[in-house]
C-alpha cells in the first residue's frame, strides 16, 4: 500500500501549499520571466516584450478546446447518448471496479483523439461516481485524465507524427516524410502507451483510499436528460423546434464530413473533430432548441481555459523569444551519444512542456534542434520525434494547461487531484526512460 500512501502525502502537501491553476499559471509566468532575465540576458522590458507578444498566440486554440469541450458536453447530454454512458456507467459496483472501467474508456476515447479523451473520460467518470458512492469522486476524475494521458503515445491523433508525416511540414528539406510505421505504430510509443496504461491500472487500484477516507459525489444525482421541449405555439418557437431545419443542417454537414475524409484520409484533427460533435450533438438532440440548451449548461465549464490559456500563451511566448526552449534543447544535446540520446531528448522535452503545454509549438521549436542533434549522431530521425513525443506527453500530468477541461466539467480544483497525478507522472517517467532508453539499442 506504498502508492497509497505517497499520493495521500502527496494530497496534503498539495492542499497545504498549492493554490488554484491559475495562480500556477501566474508563477510559471513569473518563473519563466525571471529565467530568461538571468540565463538570456534579456531585460525585464524584453521580457515583458515577449510575453505580450505570445499572449494572443493561443487564440485558435483556445477557441478549439472552447468547443471540444462544450460540444463533447452536448455530445454526451444528448438523450441517447445519456442512456448508453448511464448504462455503462451502471456496469461497476465497487470502488475498484469503477476505476478500472473509467481509465479504460478514457483510454479508448484518447486513442482515438485526445479531445475525445478528456471530455468523455471526464464526463464517464462523473456518471460512474453517481453510481457508485463508495467510489472516491476525486481519484475517478484523476483517473480519467491519467488514462488518457498514458494512451495518448500510441493516439492515432498525437501531434509530432502528424506533423513529419503530412506533405509540406517545415522539416520536410530535411527529414522528408516520415511514415507512421515509424512513429505512432512503432515498438517505442505502442509499448510506452500499453505498459504505462497496465502501470497506471496498477497504481490506481493501489492509491484507492480506504472506505472511511473517500470523498464521494456530492453533486446533483439526477440523470441530467436534456428536458422535453414545450409545445410550439408561435411562428418563434415552431422555428426554433423545428426537426426539419435540424436535419437539412445535419445533412449538410454530413455531406462535408464524407467529402473530408475521402480528400483526407483518416485525420481526426482538432477542427473536424469539433464539427463532428456539432453535427453529431444537432442530429441525436433533434432540434436547435435542444442542442441550444445544451451547449448553454456546458458553457460555465470553459472559464478555466477562456482565462488561463492566453497566459500560456504568454509563457510560450517569453520561452521562444527569449530562446529558452533552444537554451534547454542544446544543454541536453550538447552531451548526449548515441546511447543517451533517446533519453536526454526524452527528458529535454518533458522540461520544456512544462512551459510550452502546446505539442505542435514545442515542436516546431525543439524539433529542428532534436532532428539535427539525431543526424549528427546517426540516430533515426524517428527517434527524435518519438521521444520529443513521449515527453511533451508525460508531464502534462505536472503541467495543469490540458486537465482544465476536467476540472471545469467536475467542478474539482487542481488540488483534489494533482496528488494522484503526481505518482502517476513520477511512475509514467520511469516506465518511458526505460523504453526509450532500451528500444533503440534493440531494434
Amino acid at each position: 500500500m506504498m502508492l497509497r500512501s505517497v499520493s495521500q502525502r502527496f494530497n496534503v502537501a498539495v492542499e497545504n501549499y498549492l493554490p488554484n491553476a491559475f495562480i500556477f499559471a501566474i508563477l510559471l509566468t513569473f518563473i519563466t520571466l525571471l529565467l530568461g532575465m538571468t540565463i538570456t540576458d534579456q531585460s525585464l522590458m524584453e521580457m515583458t516584450t515577449h510575453w505580450y507578444s505570445g499572449f494572443w498566440n493561443f487564440l485558435a486554440f483556445t477557441t478549439q478546446m472552447v468547443l471540444i469541450l462544450i460540444t463533447g458536453y452536448a455530445l454526451v447530454k444528448a438523450p441517447l447518448v445519456q442512456k448508453l454512458l448511464l448504462k455503462a456507467a451502471s456496469i461497476p459496483k465497487t470502488q475498484k471496479s469503477a476505476l478500472i472501467i473509467t481509465i479504460l474508456v478514457a483510454a479508448a476515447a484518447g486513442y482515438l483523439s485526445w479531445g475525445l479523451g478528456f471530455v468523455l473520460g471526464t464526463l464517464f467518470a462523473i456518471e460512474v461516481a453517481k453510481k457508485v458512492k463508495m467510489a472516491d469522486f476525486r481519484i475517478l476524475i484523476a483517473a480519467a485524465y491519467t488514462g488518457t494521458i498514458a494512451i495518448l503515445p500510441a493516439s492515432i491523433t498525437v501531434t509530432a507524427p502528424l506533423l513529419v508525416n503530412t506533405p509540406g511540414h517545415s522539416l520536410e528539406d530535411k527529414i522528408g516524410l516520415i511514415p507512421l510505421t515509424e512513429t505512432i505504430f512503432s515498438p517505442m510509443l505502442l509499448l510506452t502507451a500499453f505498459i504505462g496504461l497496465v502501470v497506471i491500472l496498477f497504481a490506481y487500484i493501489r492509491m484507492m483510499p480506504k472506505k472511511e477516507d473517500v470523498v464521494p459525489f456530492e453533486g446533483k444525482t439526477e440523470d441530467l436528460v436534456v428536458a422535453k421541449p414545450v409545445v410550439a405555439r408561435t411562428f418563434a418557437e415552431k422555428m426554433d423546434q423545428s426537426k426539419t431545419i435540424n436535419y437539412i443542417l445535419v445533412a449538410l454537414g454530413v455531406l462535408w464530413i464524407v467529402q473530408y475524409y475521402i480528400n483526407n484520409g483518416f485525420n481526426l484533427e482538432l477542427n473536424i473533430l469539433n464539427f463532428m460533435f456539432i453535427i453529431l450533438g444537432l442530429a441525436l438532440h433533434g432540434t436547435p432548441s435542444s442542442y441550444i440548451r445544451a451547449i448553454t449548461d456546458a458553457m460555465p465549464s470553459a472559464s478555466g481555459i477562456m482565462l488561463q490559456f492566453p497566459f500560456y500563451a504568454g509563457i510560450m511566448g517569453m520561452m521562444v523569444g527569449s530562446g529558452l526552449i533552444t537554451v534547454i534543447a542544446q544543454s541536453f544535446t550538447s552531451f548526449s551519444n548515441e546511447y543517451t540520446f533517446s533519453a536526454l531528448s526524452f527528458i529535454s522535452a518533458a522540461i520544456v512542456n512544462i512551459f510550452v503545454p502546446s505539442a505542435g509549438g514545442q515542436w516546431q521549436i525543439q524539433g529542428p534542434i532534436m532532428v539535427e542533434a539525431a543526424r549528427a549522431l546517426n540516430v533515426p530521425v524517428s527517434v527524435a520525434v518519438n521521444t520529443v513525443t513521449i515527453g511533451d506527453l508525460v508531464t502534462n500530468l505536472l503541467q495543469p494547461f490540458f486537465v482544465l477541461p476536467a476540472l471545469g466539467l467536475s467542478g474539482l480544483g487542481l488540488k483534489d487531484i494533482w496528488g494522484y497525478c503526481l505518482v502517476s507522472m513520477i511512475l509514467l517517467m520511469l516506465v518511458s526512460c526505460v523504453i526509450v532508453t532500451v528500444v533503440p539499442l534493440i531494434l
